[in-house]
């Protein structure tokens, strides 16, 4: 029996494998446009579980999340602008303009291309 394959150990961490270049790109595609409807959740997930995937959903999943916490914080401001009513026309602002850049950006991932955020504060890298 010292010929035995031990059973494998699903606890037991082990490096992921490199995502192919096309599952590199959808995913990166769909953690952009996700970020519309559900703000950074999907960037950092896909950061998290992602980074060490590949270099290209590394960049674009950091991209999205610098990008989604800078649109957080431009809200949390515009929320506290409300009180003088300036904050609804940021608050609009930053909303029409994380639709935009999202989909510009899922575009260009989609493409194989590397997209950098204009606005956007760099959080990670």
């Amino acid at each position: 029996m010292s010929d035995a394959i031990p059973p494998s150990d699903p606890y037991r961490s082990s490096p992921s494998a490199p995502l192919s270049p096309a599952d590199e790109k959808l995913w990166a595609t769909l953690i952009h446009v996700a970020g519309i409807f559900f703000s950074f959740v999907p960037a950092l997930l896909g950061y998290l579980l992602l980074k060490d995937r590949g270099p290209f959903i590394r960049a674009h999943s950091a991209a999205a999340l610098n990008f989604q916490i800078t649109a957080a914080i431009g809200y949390a401001v515009s929320a506290v602008l409300t009180a003088i009513f300036v904050g609804y026309l940021l608050g609009f602002a930053i909303w029409a303009l994380a639709i935009v850049f999202s989909i510009l950006a899922g575009l260009a991932a989609n493409r194989g291309e590397g997209y950098t955020y204009p606005l956007s504060f760099k959080f990670v890298s």
